[in-house]
């Protein structure tokens, strides 16, 4: 039986998170505290426990080019997270980590999580090196191409922010920079 994932937030239609339009889920947790962060919201625990064959369902039926993992952080959920990565085999996927790759390659899951994603962004966000581009928040985040379903022009050329403003008409900001949406 597949877990559920603690989500903070899902989007189904996005370009400031990956190349493409891409679904993004927020997870719930966050025990890192990085001060600076964007999301401070999804650091508590608890949030909505989703079932992953109903996230895969809805990545499926949204028409997006891939799938953005954010946070919170995905790797503090590591067993309902390799559920969503191996339950969306073929589907292109991002994952953003506060956590370094040698970090999660440490971890029990880690490798087979990695073994199933295209692109990794890791490492703490640090103020003091605000970057706000080509998906990294700061400058001592990298963005590890796991795969080759993605260059790193691809990365490069994804809009730093985005406003998004739902069918209820609340108003959303989404991305690296999303205070900076001209």
């Amino acid at each position: 039986m597949m877990s559920a994932l603690r989500v903070h937030a899902m989007e189904r239609h996005s370009r400031a998170n990956g190349p493409g339009v891409r679904f993004v889920i927020w997870v719930q947790g966050c025990t890192l505290g990085c001060p600076g962060c964007f999301n401070p919201a999804t650091h508590p625990s608890g949030g909505e426990a989703v079932a992953v064959a109903e996230i895969a369902r809805a990545v499926r039926a949204s028409g997006a080019d891939g799938v953005t993992v954010s946070g919170g952080e995905p790797f503090e959920q590591p067993d309902a997270l390799l559920d969503l990565v191996t339950s969306l085999a073929g589907t292109s996927i991002i994952v953003f980590s506060g956590f370094t790759r040698g970090e999660i390659e440490r971890q029990p899951l880690g490798p087979a999580i990695l073994a199933r994603i295209d692109v990794l962004v890791d490492g703490r966000y640090v103020e003091k090196r605000r970057l706000a581009r080509g998906l990294r928040g700061s400058a001592n985040q990298v963005v590890h191409l796991l795969s080759a379903r993605h260059q790193m022009a691809d990365i490069e050329a994804t809009p730093v922010g985005e406003v998004v403003i739902g069918p209820d008409g609340a108003v959303r900001v989404s991305g690296v920079d999303p205070l900076d949406v001209p």
